[in-house]
């Protein structure tokens, strides 16, 4: 069985992130994501530290996707180098897993 993650996405705002979501999940890249905004980010960039309002993508998918999730979250996102970063889920209700399993395209 495939194992499933959550990937973090960060994006400058709300209809960025629900522009690469909405692509994800057409595609069946993601099963689901979810947006929440504002997030409050601090973070240093080109030497300068920074505090910056962003909206946060928390996606549902496959491990064997990531790549192809990463790749074409580089496609769509405006950051020159955008937060991408996966979690796995060690626990789950077994019909949500499957779920997303069934929601989902097998990786190629």
């Amino acid at each position: 069985m495939s194992k499933t993650i959550v990937i973090f996405i960060t994006t400058t705002s709300r209809d960025e992130a629900k522009k690469i979501g909405q692509i994800l999940v057409e595609e069946s890249l993601v099963a689901c994501c979810n947006i929440v905004q504002p997030v409050e980010s601090i973070f240093r960039w080109q030497g300068k530290v920074l505090i910056e309002q962003e909206a946060l993508m928390i996606c549902k998918t496959r491990e064997e996707l990531f790549d192809t999730v990463e790749k074409r979250v580089r496609q769509l996102h405006s950051y020159e180098v955008p937060e991408i970063i996966a979690l796995p889920i060690i626990q789950g209700s077994k019909n949500y897993l499957d779920w997303v399993a069934k929601e989902t395209k097998t990786a190629q």
